[in-house]
């Protein structure tokens, strides 16, 4: 698993065999999204638009934006509104402004409660406008409107004036003197087109008309994360931690699977393997602790990373292949062969092929199996024994474990003749099961196996 690649087919094998810890871990995550949303109160957002009429620059918009935001105008609001408990510095993490298309200022309001989130954002759009007028007004010098009034008694004087001229002016019909009398009139009617676009001018030229675009609706549902939302996303979070997990701790596996490491690790060569119908727990080690009753509830006492158990063609085809291992078992030992079968002790797979070893075998070769304990492996000293046979299941054991095992025969005086491989099958037939000889005979060669010589048969 450490080097091959995630594939979907690896993310289904997970949900497949450990399908019941995943939906415990995801109603974990549900659970917890529950109760983050309840630490959290549901909160409603609504918006109010004001209208700028005009051409605007985009640095112009944004100081609008800051402007509905500040803490001036915010203050007021809080003020307007009167809610115990509530005043501006808290008004103003509920408040926020954004320019959008056509020169429309949106203002938003967030409350615990839809009235509020209404009657906030209104207040606030109302304040703005009202100090956006009253901030056009101060920001008005006193000689800037003082000068209009000026310029009109500028314009009045000059206007008598040319009147008084053209009175003065001959009279006569030459083309001197009505030419003069001409411009003397268009230029009194152009200063009069001036003072009348001056009065309509008028101060409030200087202010930014605003326009409320009504009144915020009421909004008529949560804003997010809602509560839905937090319990989804926990379930979500949960079950893909999960999901990541498994992939981590099986790359991060030092256990090993492959034949040939296997046999590296014992120093010894490989002479086959043994099928053994097998089912659930007897695919792995046997849990032990407090907390393997919950592991075998939950189904992590399952391997989830090994191979799929594929199905037996039929029993005939498991004797061939048990009678093959010990074909070149008897080929590696002297006469009278006699053999110390080692099994590591909680691997229930290798224990069930060492019965059927010791079952087809009827004496030739005399095995007599011990379960070692693997944390501190001690193996019973050499007597009549030609050497040790090491029996074990693929993907349960590190190396460093295995080496363990070895050594401990060394020191008994066994030399590791030879490693077999317990390779889990499904039987076909489950029917059948009661009437296999491999299955009724391994019951007896293991049930006094640790010191007494058994697998006679």
């Amino acid at each position: 698993m450490s080097e091959d690649t995630i594939r979907l087919v690896t993310i289904g094998r997970i949900v497949r065999r450990r399908r019941r810890l995943l939906v415990v871990l995801t109603v974990v995550g549900a659970l917890v999204g529950y109760g983050v949303s309840a630490l959290f109160p549901p909160r409603y957002t609504t918006s109010a638009s004001v209208l700028l009429p005009g051409a605007w620059e985009e640095r112009e918009l944004l100081t609008r934006t800051q402007i509905a935001t500040s803490s001036v105008v915010v203050d007021r609001a809080a003020a307007a509104l009167g809610w115990a408990g509530v005043d501006g510095e808290e008004l103003k993490d509920r408040v926020s402004a954004k320019a959008a298309d056509g020169n429309i200022i949106e203002v938003s309001g967030t409350a615990e409660t839809p009235g509020r989130a209404q009657q906030l954002a209104d207040q606030v759009v109302q304040e703005f406008v009202a100090f956006s007028a009253r901030l056009a007004d101060d920001t008005t010098a006193p000689e800037a409107s003082a000068r209009p009034e000026e310029l009109r008694q500028l314009v009045t004087r000059t206007s008598r004036r040319i009147t008084e001229l053209a009175d003065a002016a001959d009279p006569g019909s030459t083309v001197e003197s009505v030419q003069t009398r001409t411009e003397l009139a268009e230029l009194r009617t152009a200063l009069q087109e001036a003072v009348t676009a001056l009065n309509e001018s008028g101060p409030a030229g200087t202010k930014a008309n605003m326009v409320v675009m009504g009144p915020a609706a009421r909004p008529s549902g949560e804003a997010p994360p809602t509560r839905v939302q937090l319990i989804v996303g926990g379930a979500l979070l949960f079950l893909l931690v999960s999901v990541i997990g498994h992939l981590t701790a099986a790359r991060m596996s030092r256990r090993l699977r492959g034949e040939p490491e296997i046999a590296s690790a014992l120093g010894s060569a490989l002479l086959g393997s043994v099928d053994v119908p097998a089912e659930g727990s007897a695919l792995g080690p046997r849990g032990r602790g407090r907390w393997a009753g919950v592991r075998r509830l939950l189904g992590a006492d399952v391997r989830w990373d090994l191979p799929v158990v594929p199905v037996s063609a039929d029993e005939a085809g498991r004797r061939l292949r048990t009678r093959r291992v010990l074909a070149r078992l008897r080929g590696r030992l002297p006469a009278p062969r006699r053999l110390l079968v080692v099994v590591p002790d909680g691997d229930g797979i290798a224990r069930l092929a060492a019965g059927q070893l010791a079952a087809e075998a009827d004496g030739d070769p005399l095995l007599r199996v011990v379960e070692v304990p693997v944390s501190r492996p001690m193996v019973p000293d050499s007597g009549e024994e030609s050497g040790a046979l090491v029996v074990i299941g693929a993907g349960h054991w590190t190396a460093g474990e295995l080496a363990g095992i070895a050594e401990a025969c060394a020191d008994a005086g066994h030399e590791v003749v030879g490693v077999v491989l317990a390779a889990p099958v499904r039987d076909r037939a489950r029917t059948a099961r009661s009437a296999g000889r491999p299955r009724d005979a391994a019951a007896p060669a293991l049930a006094g196996s640790h010191d007494a010589p058994g697998g006679t048969g």
